[in-house]
């Protein structure tokens, strides 16, 4: 068996090596007390597709939540000047240089929509800053990075959301209750898939033809590749300029997972949440398989993915992936006594053998009867029972990161939640790999190759 992965100590290094990095900074610096009524000014670090959405939506909600965007970063100077035409605050408002928006003492939240690889040592340092942080999932590229990121929100006391929004779909939460209710058993196994299609090849996005770092800084299409590729930090691999890379960067596993980390994070953290708890659960095994079957250009992520987690509660999540054909599994949780199917709302089905059982937690009158001998027993059924559950109403997932930062409100995807989420997608990803069973090992928090 081989142990793999950096320790956070290592990681830890690394993203100090540069200068004072996060561990070096007192637990909370430049933080603004802010009260429940106080406007909360926010940035967003990261401004492709992704960040440029979050930007928009922010300064759409600027009244009716009392927040203001008041400062945006990258790295591409195309990107920069649209985020700052966006948020409308002059020539200030924007910078390459993500410290700059990180020690600004303005800034109470940040926003982060960069690219995976830099997801934690940005949410470190801007906790470390006093800032609350919404960090698109995944939580981070590596295992050991997710541990740091989870340490940091403990030793900081920092709110933290992570990014996949399922986990705020009321349907998620009316399934927790179900199950902590015991209406469907005990889970044994469940599914879930993010499937797509398209002709240009996935993750194929467009290029500028006129972006690079050998432009003039102030030029519209200026990279500061360099900074992007975060190598001075042990990021990931220093290589010249490569549009393939910058633009298409969930093509190569040195910057994220591919389908495991984009798309089956979205699937697997609001599974576990209404199945395991609001802390999730650390995985036990996890198996995978696939391969780049179709999409045959530069790319190491396949497009055919397919993972098993075991958990130590004893049942297994089936996750699928696939870039070639769209056609999807529903959500589905299957326990002892019912079959748990989502819509518009959840339906519960129930095992006909544990019928009575089915129909006692879920407040269905059955008819007594008498046998031969005289004896009362519960009337057989007629075919399966089904029970229909609305949907609880919640908040947005960005507007339950403003309550909790504001209110102390509990996240519907917090670093707990996150960071499990984490370990057994990125196990996932190193199964197929590595073309092996991972092993978590809980006391040294180790996956194992085995």
């Amino acid at each position: 068996m081989t142990r793999t992965g950096s320790s956070r100590r290592r990681f830890l290094k690394q993203t100090t090596a540069a200068g004072v990095g996060a561990s070096m900074l007192p637990a909370v610096s430049w933080s603004r007390v802010l009260g429940s009524n106080e406007r909360l000014n926010m940035a967003v670090i990261g401004t492709g597709g992704m960040g440029t959405g979050h930007t928009q939506r922010l300064v759409d909600r600027k009244q009716a939540e009392n927040i203001d965007v008041i400062s945006v970063c990258d790295v591409y100077r195309r990107r920069l000047n649209n985020a700052m035409r966006i948020i409308d605050k002059g020539d200030g408002s924007g910078t390459m240089e993500y410290r700059e928006v990180i020690d600004n003492p303005d800034v109470d939240a940040v926003l982060i929509a960069t690219p995976d690889h830099w997801h934690t040592k940005m949410s470190i340092e801007a906790m470390e800053n006093g800032k609350d942080v919404y960090v698109e999932k995944p939580l981070s590229h590596t295992i050991p990075q997710a541990l740091a990121c989870r340490d940091a929100v403990k030793r900081t006391g920092r709110t933290l959301q992570v990014g996949p929004q399922g986990t705020s779909e009321g349907n998620f939460w009316a399934a927790r209750k179900a199950i902590a209710e015991g209406r469907i058993g005990k889970p044994v196994w469940s599914q879930g898939a993010y499937c797509r299609n398209s002709r240009g090849g996935q993750f194929n996005w467009a290029m500028q033809a006129d972006a690079g770092p050998n432009n003039d800084p102030g030029a519209d299409g200026y990279v500061w590749w360099d900074q992007w590729l975060g190598h001075e930090h042990g990021l990931a691999p220093k290589i010249d300029w490569n549009p393939e890379h910058f633009f298409r960067f969930r093509k190569y596993f040195a910057y994220n997972g591919g389908l495991a980390t984009d798309l089956l994070y979205h699937r697997l953290s609001p599974l576990i949440m209404a199945i395991s708890g609001h802390s999730g659960e650390y995985p036990k095994r996890v198996v995978a398989s696939g391969g780049i079957y179709l999409e045959k250009d530069d790319r190491d992520i396949p497009d055919t993915f397919f993972m098993m987690v075991d958990y130590p509660s004893e049942h297994t999540v089936v996750l699928s992936s696939v870039m070639t054909n769209d056609d999807t599994w529903p959500y589905v949780i299957r326990g002892q006594h019912a079959t748990m199917n989502f819509g518009n709302g959840i339906d519960l089905k129930e095992q006909g053998v544990w019928s009575n059982e089915f129909r006692a937690n879920n407040g269905i009158e059955t008819r007594k009867v008498r046998d031969e001998d005289g004896k009362t027993k519960d009337e057989p059924g007629r075919g399966r029972a089904e029970v229909h559950l609305g949907s609880v109403p919640r908040r947005d997932h960005m507007g339950n990161f403003l309550d909790a930062v504001r209110n102390g409100d509990q996240l519907a995807c917090d670093v707990d939640l996150g960071c499990s989420v984490m370990v057994a997608i990125k196990m996932g990803v190193e199964a197929y790999r590595q073309n092996k069973v991972m092993l978590w090992d809980p006391q040294k928090e180790e996956m194992i190759a085995t």
